[in-house]
This record gives structure tokens, C-alpha cells and sequence, in this order.
């Protein structure tokens, strides 16, 4: 287990551990950072021991290449994806430091931001292979922010719209994401579009019984979960589902819908059946 503390999650606004359709993050052993920069920030410190291209699929919307930087920090090896370095092997980084430009990569689905994938292998194994990568952990209390399905649109996209609801109890404070109707566990993952996500205790609660949202039971237990067969709905027409990250700046509800036409300032209502 690869616990990340508050300096490695400095840098990163946004966190997602579960919120990805790969088999890393379905077993909790990888988790994306997003600096909101072009620029990627270093979430560990160490000696970089490789750098190389890698195969992505193709996608019109994505760069023709996807890389690998591993960077040796003393404990294990961390690999991060999705970043054109412009580091070497041999060059020492620290927390923050640039690693390179964030590329677009076709393992993105098109409404997922640009980020940085972190991960972590043991000493001897083969670094390049994401299988066996490392149980990664937030050491970080995250807390859970209520929602009654109800806001307004504050940003839309070809295929994305984010509301304004809701907010950030304490924006730049700590770390919150979507909580349950029960107040005791906090969602994360594509839902249920990702057919898999995350469902922790709230920092401080242990959790009774099963998650729900919006007053649809989702899962019992915690960690990794599978979604039962939901639709998400705006205004009662179905999308494809809510984008479930943890925010430290600022929140707002995530909505993936590229079949739905969405405009800024337009009022909506969620449900989930």
C-alpha cells in the first residue's frame, strides 16, 4: 500500500482514484491527478530512472502517442502516464517540480480532463506493466458534500456540463466529494457509465449500510464497487451518467451527457432510477 499525503496532493486541485473505466483504478491501485496546468507538476519525489513512448488507442481527439516516466522514490517505483517529459533518466525531482506537458491521450473518453496517472510497482518487477501496481491510498481526511439533484449549469461542453451545485463548503481547504443521501460515505467514479467505482467512509465514520443517492441504493460495502444497472437523467432525459471526482478548490456535480444539448445558466434537475 502507497499512501499519498497532503505534499504529494499539493499540487493537484482534483483527484480521482476510482473515476476511470481500467483495471488499475477498478482495484484502487492507481490514482489521476489533475493539476489544472499544461504543465504537470511532480506528485513524488526521486531519481527518474526511464522515459519512453507509449501505444495509446486512437482516437481523432487524442495526440498519436502516449508516454511512461518512472521515477525511483525510494520505497518503490512510480509510473506516471500522460506526460510528454521533459525530464531524463538520471535527474532528481522533487514534489512539484515539472515533469513535462500534459498530453491528451486516447485513453481519455472525451470528457475527461487532461491529468496525470500515478501508480506504483515494487522493486523488481517490471516497471512498463500497469498489471501488479501497488494498492494506492489518500492520506488526506476527504469529507462528503450533500446534493438535492437540483443546479444550474456553470460551464458546458460538447460533452460535459458542470452545475454550480454543489459547492465547495470551504474552497482550497481540504478535499470533499459527492456524499451519499446517508451523510456517511462519498462517491467516487464515473457513474454508471464506468460500470465499476469507489464508495469510502466518510473521514471520522465507520458506515452502516448500503450507499444511495438521490434516494436510488447504489452498493453495499466500501473500496471498489460495482454499480447496479442505473440511469441518470436531466430534466427526465436520460445521460450517460455523473462524473464523480474529489475537489479541493471548488465542486459542482459533473454531468456526461454528449447526447444532450446544455447551456450555461440553464437550470437542471438530476435523478437516478
Amino acid at each position: 500500500m502507497v499512501t499519498l499525503g497532503a505534499a504529494a496532493l499539493e499540487p493537484f486541485p482534483r483527484v480521482a482514484r476510482y473515476n476511470s473505466p481500467y483495471r488499475a483504478h477498478r482495484g484502487g491501485r492507481a490514482i489521476d491527478l489533475y493539476p489544472g496546468t499544461a504543465v504537470a507538476p511532480s506528485p513524488v519525489a526521486g531519481t527518474v530512472t526511464m522515459t519512453r513512448q507509449a501505444g495509446a488507442p486512437s482516437r481523432p481527439y487524442a495526440a498519436e502517442h502516449d508516454y511512461l516516466i518512472v521515477i525511483d522514490t525510494g520505497s518503490e517505483l512510480a509510473r506516471i502516464l500522460h506526460v510528454d517529459p521533459d525530464v531524463e533518466a538520471g535527474e532528481t525531482v522533487e514534489i512539484g517540480d515539472p515533469l513535462g506537458s500534459l498530453v491528451r491521450s486516447g485513453y481519455f473518453a472525451p470528457w475527461v480532463d487532461n491529468h496525470v496517472h500515478l501508480g506504483f510497482r515494487e522493486y523488481g518487477t517490471d516497471p512498463v506493466r500497469a498489471s501488479g501496481s501497488l494498492p494506492v491510498e489518500l492520506g488526506v481526511p476527504v469529507a462528503g458534500v450533500g446534493w438535492d439533484g437540483t443546479g444550474t449549469i456553470r460551464e458546458a461542453g460538447e460533452t460535459y456540463a458542470i452545475l454550480d451545485s454543489p459547492p465547495h463548503p470551504t474552497p482550497g481547504d481540504r478535499f470533499v466529494g459527492l456524499a451519499d443521501d446517508t451523510g456517511q460515505y462519498v462517491l467516487d467514479g464515473g457513474l454508471p457509465h464506468y460500470e465499476t467505482g469507489g464508495v469510502h467512509p466518510v473521514h471520522g465514520r465507520e458506515g452502516d449500510g448500503a450507499a444511495s443517492l438521490l434516494g436510488t441504493e447504489l452498493t453495499p460495502g466500501t473500496g471498489t464497487v460495482e454499480w447496479p444497472d442505473l440511469t441518470v437523467r436531466v430534466n427526465g432525459q436520460p445521460i450517460t451518467g455523473l462524473s464523480l471526482l474529489l475537489g479541493r478548490d471548488r465542486f459542482g456535480a459533473k454531468l456526461i451527457c454528449p447526447d444532450l444539448a446544455c447551456s450555461v445558466g440553464e437550470s437542471v434537475t438530476v435523478t437516478v432510477s
